[in-house]
């Protein structure tokens, strides 16, 4: 058995901590150096309590030397740091991108959303994506670089790609309303994040076509088979630390009804334990909620008709952290490096 060696970049970070979290009960991996910016120096244990193992590591800088000579680097930094370091390392080293820089493959859109050069784009890590017949994992085996997700992008992605696939829906007329735990936002001192202004209240950000992840839908659901793909998309704070509730709406199809809805997702997604590992359709009638995957790799899914409205709701739940980012990035190293693809993640949530 080959044992992986892996840095993380973005050590005191939520998405840098949650690998290292995750990374401590993968059982073909060691984890190496642990590197951050501003808090280079410090013992990992003052940023990540919780990650008693490894709370006496001390945090080195993020640069191409201490990560060198890793099997596996995970970059958990700010958009628009990773392309810089990623491009000092070495060909034979797997580097996973848990920020933005690599996610879009249209230079415009990037420019358009980010308002800086675009770094390039890597083989995308969301195992589950519908590319035409196949799937995204079948891209990912034996690679060297991998873009991490954004985690609205999971949610959404995840929930319509069966019904844009299938053509139950129309691509042109799609809504999205999220719910966020704050943990998306990170660890940046800023009023709205404060305690203070977040308890007891929900906000929208982002709204009006605006926000960074909308390119990035559309270029998921437009591989899963849509043709002229807009969304309207609107995130919202919750008073929640993670997680993610996505409601997402379409117009249907002429001439289809609930019962081939549920046809399309089942097929796509398998029932209880078959098919798609980590994506679970719920039993008719049960609805998802944001307690069930709290620290799993999981999402779960549950799909309704509007007649009188004649469009489809669907209601995808996430852990933002997990299958919306950390838990993503190990499953897709999973299939890289030619292991288990459900390696060192569980589908157990933690509740209450």
């Amino acid at each position: 058995m080959t044992t992986y060696t892996a840095a993380v970049a973005g050590a005191s970070g939520y998405a840098g901590g949650e690998v290292l979290r995750l990374l401590g009960a993968h059982p073909d991996v060691t984890i190496g150096a642990v590197t951050a910016a501003s808090s280079a120096g410090s013992r990992l244990g003052e940023h990540q309590p919780h990650l008693v193992d490894l709370a006496d590591r001390v945090i080195q800088p993020t640069d191409a030397s201490t990560l060198a000579g890793h099997d596996v680097v995970f970059l958990g930094l700010p958009h628009g740091e990773s392309g810089r370091i990623a491009a000092e390392l070495g060909d034979d080293v797997l580097v996973i991108d848990c920020g933005a820089d690599h996610r879009l493959e249209s230079a415009e859109d990037w420019t358009t959303f980010y308002g800086s050069e675009h770094a390039g784009t890597w083989p995308y890590g969301l195992p589950e994506l519908f590319v035409g017949e196949s799937r995204q994992r079948d891209a990912l085996a034996g690679v060297k670089r991998i873009a991490v997700p954004g985690c609205n992008v999971t949610a959404v992605t995840l929930g319509l790609q069966p019904a844009i696939a299938a053509g139950v829906v129309a691509p042109d007329d799609l809504v999205a309303v999220l719910a966020n735990g704050f943990s998306g936002a990170g660890k940046a001192p800023k009023t709205h994040l404060l305690a203070s202004e977040g308890l007891g209240a929900a906000s929208p950000y982002g709204v009006g076509g605006v926000h960074r992840h909308v390119p990035e839908i559309i270029q998921n659901l437009t591989k899963a088979g849509g043709e002229d793909v807009t969304i309207s998309f609107t995130p919202t704070l919750v008073p929640m630390a993670r997680g993610i509730l996505a409601t997402a709406t379409a117009r249907l199809a002429d001439g289809v009804d609930a019962a081939r809805v549920r046809s399309v997702y089942e097929q796509a997604y398998g029932g209880p334990g078959e098919g798609e590992p980590f994506v679970h359709l719920l039993p008719e009638g049960q609805w998802p909620t944001t307690a069930a995957t709290l620290g799993a790799n999981t999402a779960q899914l549950q799909v309704a008709v509007d007649s009188a409205a004649g469009r489809l709701v669907v209601t995808t739940v996430i852990d933002n952290l997990v299958k919306g980012t950390a838990g993503g990035a190990i499953q897709s190293m999973n299939l890289a490096l030619g292991l288990p693809e459900t390696t060192g993640l569980t589908t157990t949530g933690v509740a209450p």
